[in-house]
């Protein structure tokens, strides 16, 4: 049985940002340092919100994305699954709630911007029924070892955008 994501609090932060921090340590290759800290993610949380999966078994932090709802679009970012539990499905099960989260909010759409130099994810996301709407730049041109951008993908959520199978999948 799936385990449920719940809303992470500022209790969770030290954990999230451990999480996001192992689970990005593959951008080692462009960049420079960790991905986050623990006040940046308490900031985040000001604005929007972290999901999580909670362990079965260690009480510790499966995965995680954070959420933020901006007018018609949710944007999420920092899905982050444990390196020894990725494809599992608890990314796509935490990416399953963000667009429930956003019909249910009555967005339209769900964005999230991947790095170009990680070429897995645009494919990824694209099976998933994301596509290419923009590019914006990297915002931290001081960690970066080698030029980049993020590319904008974008997917329809709302009434028209959902198929029903999706919607199904949503329910249960």
């Amino acid at each position: 049985m799936a385990r449920r994501p719940r809303e992470g609090t500022l209790d969770d932060a030290p954990a999230i940002t451990a999480l996001v921090n192992r689970a990005f340590e593959i951008e080692a290759f462009f960049k420079r340092g960790a991905r986050t800290t623990r006040s940046e993610i308490a900031a985040m949380m000001s604005k929007g919100a972290f999901l999580v999966i909670d362990s079965a078994e260690s009480g510790s932090l499966d995965a995680c994305v954070y959420v933020e709802l901006t007018g018609p679009t949710v944007y999420f970012g920092m899905l982050a699954v444990n390196p020894a539990l990725q494809g599992q499905g608890l990314g796509r099960s935490l990416i399953e709630t963000v667009e429930s989260t956003a019909r249910r909010a009555g967005c339209d759409q769900v964005e999230i911007h991947v790095v170009n130099l990680r070429t897995e994810l645009v494919p990824y996301y694209r099976r998933l029924g994301y596509v290419e709407t923009g590019r914006v730049p990297f915002p931290d041109d001081e960690k970066i070892t080698q030029p980049c951008h993020f590319i904008v993908m974008t997917k329809a959520v709302g009434a028209t955008g959902a198929a029903p199978e999706q919607e199904q999948v949503q329910s249960t």
